[in-house]
């Protein structure tokens, strides 16, 4: 990748459906801002481009991108499509940030950190106890890892397609022998008895109306976390908070995964207390 100079507009972009509400080309536009540096951010929405994923990408790849994002419902998508140098981002088999280098197309997973360091930002090194994830897509691949990571003891995987719950229960058993790890289609019959609670589905997005888990079935768990971030006050949040549990919002995954990706984009440097001000005050760059 060809080195930044200062008279350099950096172009980046997101590659994602419903993503018309992200927040990500203001995070990156600021980020920019405290470098003195101009970000364009462009949102790319297939539809709306009229083009298929793969064309996307490819206009994207020839044409002066940094690098990009890429969110529902292309993170298992993309990785098939580029070099990936981590083994823990092979094994995710997901990807959420793209280099384009002059070798090719570069994978990394800045979901995976982000919700590690959201996890420990918010419940600091308690551990996550028996946990029930609901989807197991692109950013649910990256959060089960991320749960090994911090010592999760049972996995319970729910979705919709079975066999992509079990897929991803397999690589989980792979990176951690003797890890327990079920999985079912239905969250209600696989709650009883965890401790935390998470949604890596679309449902509560705008757009994307609702609850993956009633609020009944939230008693005698102690923590959750929703990936949504639009709106950040889901509603499988607000009943959350009013059972009491510890909320890990997936406001904290935004940024946690921006701030990452920025460096990988840039190498940069990055105020993240500043840049949380900005963003909590609704800023952008000027």
């Amino acid at each position: 990748m060809k080195d930044l100079t200062m008279s350099d507009t950096i172009l980046l972009g997101l590659i994602g459906d419903n993503i018309a509400a992200s927040q990500s080309p203001r995070l990156h536009r600021l980020a920019g801002a405290q470098n003195g540096r101009r970000v364009r951010y462009d949102s790319l929405i297939p539809a709306i481009e009229g083009l298929e994923f793969d064309a996307l990408f490819a206009r994207c790849a020839s044409g002066g991108y940094r690098g990009i994002n890429v969110t529902y419902p292309y993170k298992e998508i993309v990785a098939d499509r580029l070099r990936i140098d981590d083994p823990l981002v092979k094994a995710i088999g997901a990807c959420n940030t793209v280099l384009f280098d002059e070798g090719g197309p570069r994978g990394f997973n800045t979901d995976y950190s982000g919700f590690v360091a959201a996890s420990r930002r918010m419940r600091g090194d308690r551990a996550p106890g028996t946990v029930l994830m609901i989807g197991a897509g692109g950013v649910g691949r990256a959060v089960a890892f991320g749960l090994i990571a911090l010592g999760t003891t049972e996995i319970r995987l729910a979705d919709r397609d079975a066999g992509k719950a079990e897929a991803l229960a397999e690589a989980l058993r792979q990176a951690r022998p003797g890890l327990v790890v079920r999985t079912g289609t239905d969250a209600a019959a696989l709650a009883p008895g965890a401790q935390g609670l998470i949604n890596c589905t679309p449902v509560g997005m705008v757009g994307y109306d609702g609850t993956p888990l009633p609020a009944a079935l939230m008693a005698g768990a102690e923590w959750v976390f929703d990936a949504v971030y639009t709106p950040v006050q889901t509603q499988f949040l607000q009943d959350a908070a009013a059972a009491g549990l510890d909320i890990i919002s997936g406001y904290e995954l935004f940024v946690g995964q921006g701030v990452d990706a920025w460096d990988l984009f840039t190498g940069l440097p990055l105020d993240e207390a500043r840049l949380r001000d900005d963003l909590a005050a609704g800023r952008d760059a000027t």
